[in-house]
């Protein structure tokens, strides 16, 4: 009976590896992976061809920790006259029409038990380009993979821009 323990608990830790690892490129697969959102907004078109600024949809970057979404009636300032005949426009030509916020899917947060305080505002501020967080994104993506955006990421940013790299700077 000694003799079948082993390979037994061999193949079972063998399975409960495969599993994990299963698991985790399942989830390294989707990190970036746009969340569904009830209009495809495209912000190569937006920040690239028609050469938006990012704080001009996101109006709050230079007055709060977050940068915000725009409000239906923001997109509607262009959208009254610009590209009505496209179906993700109607689509928010309906949400204007129906008087409702557009229900965006959240993409950025920090974890919930992180420490970390980072401010929009601050970094506008100090002229970082939204692309150097960011990068260029034709649709919403988190903002890096979990192996780039760590601490490591900030602190390095931080050295480079002669900005503070005290813990109670981003931390609690």
């Amino acid at each position: 009976m000694v003799k079948y323990l082993i390979p037994t608990a061999l193949i079972g830790y063998f399975l409960l590896i495969s599993v994990g690892l299963l698991a985790l490129g399942f989830h390294w697969d989707n990190y970036n992976k746009p969340p569904d959102q009830p209009i495809a907004f495209p912000h190569n078109t937006h920040a690239g061809k028609l050469g938006l600024k990012c704080q001009y949809c996101h109006q709050y970057t230079e007055k709060s920790m977050q940068a915000g979404i725009p409000t239906v009636a923001l997109c509607m300032e262009c959208h009254k006259n610009a590209a009505v005949d496209r179906p993700e426009v109607r689509k928010l030509i309906k949400y204007w029409e129906d008087k409702q916020p557009i229900p965006w899917a959240k993409v950025h947060t920090f974890r919930k038990n992180a420490n970390v305080r980072f401010s929009h505002k601050r970094h506008i501020k100090k002229g970082i380009d939204c692309e150097t967080c960011h990068g260029k994104m034709e649709v919403v993506v988190k903002v890096r993979p979990a192996r780039n955006f760590k601490m490591g990421f900030c602190v390095s940013c931080h050295r480079a821009n002669a900005a503070s790299t005290d813990c109670w700077t981003c931390h609690k």
